[in-house]
């Protein structure tokens, strides 16, 4: 078999280098990286998770960026806008304007979210202008409304108005009296208010008419049925015993004694542990001197001013709720826009320019307000005359939390949920703060770049703000 096997070519068969690949020479890379003892580095597409993750998070990231960049540009324009007010030259006699601000604690959340509030939108353009201010707190339904109402009838006491009750320890009172023996006076001028959110404004509105209108005197405290039931218990009559015995035998009768002329001992009876007296739960908040149905008949004081200081709400958009979650991240990512509507609404305080509330003539739908007020007196102010102080940041209302809307039986007046009511009188005392024409176009020359605090002309300037407005 191997002598028929033909005799294999060996010139003909092909080398083994030839059928061999060349094999590749690994990339030399970065020489600085290779002397450093670096790794090679390749670089190369991310994976699709790399890439969906990165793209979320740079999205975010940059939307987040650019809205904290526009709202401080939005809020150093309305600083620039009343700059100029705190280079004013100030006497050493007198104060410098002040203003009050009222805030209250949202409904569902704690009062730390209106403070935060405050001093990321309000507190730089106040500063900027070198106003001081006095804050009004309050943590619950009704403190607002009480703290205001107090400050009216303290005001009252101190144009003359007679009172029962003494006024006591004012320490305002006092400082303003000091201050005025050292020759030191308060600023002349236009002082007002700022109020936070629509439910700050409706207790401002319930305050203010109640200090107005109401007595100067806090009203009698009903007389509660227990009290009377407890007064004509059988407990509290004499008993026929105790008035037969001597005085002595009495008091020791009322200490538990067994009062027998047998001298056998008996048992004393067991001493009962005394109870501790249950509190009263604390009401929600404090009775107001007059009711909503009283202000038609109430009396003006003779210390009412002609015109209050003016005042602007301030809008306080707050929603709580896990399903409102897509509503909370928009409002996240776009602060710029709120942070240049407030600074508007504040600098007009700032420049105090000012104009009558506005009332139509208009009758509105009764039915509905008797649904939400549940009673007709509430409805009274709000019959033939629309005034925009009830319509102002109404709203605010749709968002917030469910919990507040249910009432309880017998619960009485809740300044959140019911209507506001007006008196026609006190309404047309008060103002509000409205920017000037000529200031906004002020301000939006400021925002182009082309003019700077009073009036300064700015050249080769880049914009301040481009999408804020």
């Amino acid at each position: 078999m191997a002598a028929n096997t033909p005799p294999t070519d060996a010139s003909k068969a092909p080398p083994a280098e030839a059928n061999a690949k060349p094999s590749s020479a690994p990339p030399k890379g970065n020489p600085a990286f290779r002397m450093m003892g670096l790794p090679n580095f390749r670089f190369k597409l991310p994976s699709r998770n790399w890439l969906i993750f990165l793209s979320v998070t740079g999205s975010f990231t940059s939307l987040l960026l650019y809205d904290r960049h526009q709202k401080k540009l939005a809020q150093r324009k309305w600083c620039t806008l009343v700059s100029h007010l705190a280079l004013e030259p100030l006497p050493t006699t007198s104060m410098p304007r002040k203003l009050t601000v009222y805030l209250a604690a949202p409904p569902g959340d704690s009062l730390s979210s209106a403070r935060e509030y405050f001093t990321e939108y309000v507190k730089p353009i106040l500063v900027s202008a070198a106003l001081d201010w006095d804050v009004v707190e309050g943590r619950r339904e009704g403190e607002v409304r009480a703290g205001l109402a107090e400050r009216v009838r303290k005001l009252r006491r101190r144009r003359g108005e007679n009172a029962e009750t003494e006024l006591g320890e004012d320490v305002e009172f006092l400082m303003e009296q000091t201050r005025l023996k050292a020759g030191v006076r308060e600023a002349e001028g236009v002082k007002g208010d700022i109020v936070i959110g629509r439910h700050t404004w409706k207790e401002y509105m319930r305050g203010l008419h109640e200090g107005w209108l109401g007595p100067i005197d806090p009203p009698p405290s009903p007389v509660s049925p227990a009290s009377v039931d407890d007064s004509s218990s059988p407990e509290s009559l004499p008993s026929p015993v105790s008035e037969s015995l001597p005085p002595s035998d009495v008091a020791q009768s009322q200490d538990g004694a067994h009062v027998s002329n047998d001298a056998s001992p008996t048992e004393s009876p067991a001493v009962e542990a005394p109870t501790q007296p249950t509190k009263p739960p604390k009401p929600l908040q404090q009775t107001p001197f007059v009711s909503t149905s009283s202000y038609s008949s109430a009396t003006l004081p003779p210390t009412l001013p002609p015109a209050f200081d003016p005042s602007t709400p301030l809008p306080f958009p707050h929603i709580l709720g896990f399903f409102n979650t897509p509503i909370r991240i928009y409002r996240f990512l776009t602060r710029r826009h709120l942070a240049n509507a407030v600074g508007r609404d504040t600098a007009a305080v700032v420049l105090a320019g000012s104009r009558p509330y506005e009332q139509s003539a208009s009758t509105i739908a009764i039915a509905h307000a008797e649904s939400v007020t549940g009673s007709d007196e509430q409805v009274a102010g709000r019959k033939g005359t629309s005034y925009e102080q009830q319509r102002i940041l109404d709203h605010e209302e749709a968002e917030w939390h469910k919990s507040l809307w249910k009432r309880k039986e017998d619960e009485g007046e809740r300044v959140w949920l019911d209507e506001i009511v007006i008196d026609p009188r006190v309404a047309a005392r008060m103002r509000k703060f409205e920017l000037d024409p000529a200031e906004g176009s002020r301000a939006v020359r400021i925002a182009e770049g082309k003019e700077g605090m009073l009036g300064e002309t700015v050249k080769n300037a880049e914009p301040v703000v481009s999408t804020a407005e």
